[in-house]
């Protein structure tokens, strides 16, 4: 996740002056959990959030003081990853299976809208 001031993930660029704080908390990428709280919401201790962060699974927003902040989407990632981890699978190799898990997902989602668009194409030229 890049630091502030930086585009989100998918290019977007965080609107942090424009927006109301209570549309911040809504975006799923908003770093609003520090350290201390996403390891207690993930169950983890701080050494497996940074673990994950070596791994290059999830890559925490900076405060100004330098202080790690989570979104709740690098929370599901690193909970998924403490799953895999809890049932025997090393970290590194939670991370590909977490990473080839999204880009299936990707494809599933763009071959789905492929699929609508040409049922759409044929459609409209009947």
């Amino acid at each position: 996740m890049p630091s502030e001031g930086q585009p989100y993930a998918d290019g977007r660029q965080p609107d942090q002056d424009r927006l109301p704080v209570a549309d911040r908390l809504d975006d799923d990428h908003f770093p609003a959990y520090t350290m201390g709280r996403a390891a207690e919401l993930v169950g983890a201790t701080p050494a497996f959030l940074r673990a994950l962060g070596e791994a290059r699974l999830i890559t925490p927003t900076r405060s100004e003081g330098g202080h790690r902040r989570y979104s709740r989407h690098q929370l599901r990632l690193a909970a998924r990853a403490r799953e895999l981890v809890d049932q025997g699978t090393p970290v590194d190799a939670a991370c590909r299976i977490i990473s080839l898990e999204d880009q299936l997902e990707q494809a599933e989602r763009a071959n789905e809208e492929l699929r609508r668009r040409d049922v759409g194409a044929v459609r409209g030229h009947r």
